[in-house]
């Protein structure tokens, strides 16, 4: 049993691109459908397929790498709140990442959204992780 879904969501995407896999497979929740569509609209994989298994049901992902180097298009996935820890930040404390060039993802009242979206709505939560 898997006592952080976030985290074991990140790591499977992390242990992919290592082994340089083409796609990967995830059990879904909305939390993780709502990553991933962040995901895809910032422009860190490629397509992703969600699909209905009468259970809990799967998302795949197409992970993106850089067409000469094969570098993954993802270079860090770090999990900031934790079930032990949790970290929450009111909008103006909401510090960013890699000096903007990277995504934080939060979970507001409003949904699960970037830092971005979270500072112009002007609405704080739990930081859920980093990517860049």
């Amino acid at each position: 049993m898997v006592t952080d879904p976030i985290a074991d969501f990140l790591t499977r995407i992390r242990n992919a691109q290592m082994a340089r896999h083409r796609i990967v497979e995830i059990p879904a929740s909305n939390v993780k459908k709502r990553i991933t569509e962040i995901l895809y609209e910032k422009g860190y994989i490629l397509k992703y397929k969600f699909e209905d298994d009468n259970k809990q049901g799967l998302i795949k992902i197409a992970l993106k790498y850089d067409a000469q180097t094969k570098e993954p298009a993802i270079r860090s996935l770090e999990r900031i709140s934790r079930p032990g820890l949790r970290q929450y930040a009111k909008p103006t404390d909401i510090r960013r990442v890699q000096n903007g060039l990277g995504v934080a993802i939060v979970s507001t009242s409003k949904g699960v959204m970037t830092d971005k979206e979270a500072r112009t709505q002007n609405v704080g939560g739990e930081v859920m992780c980093n990517i860049y």
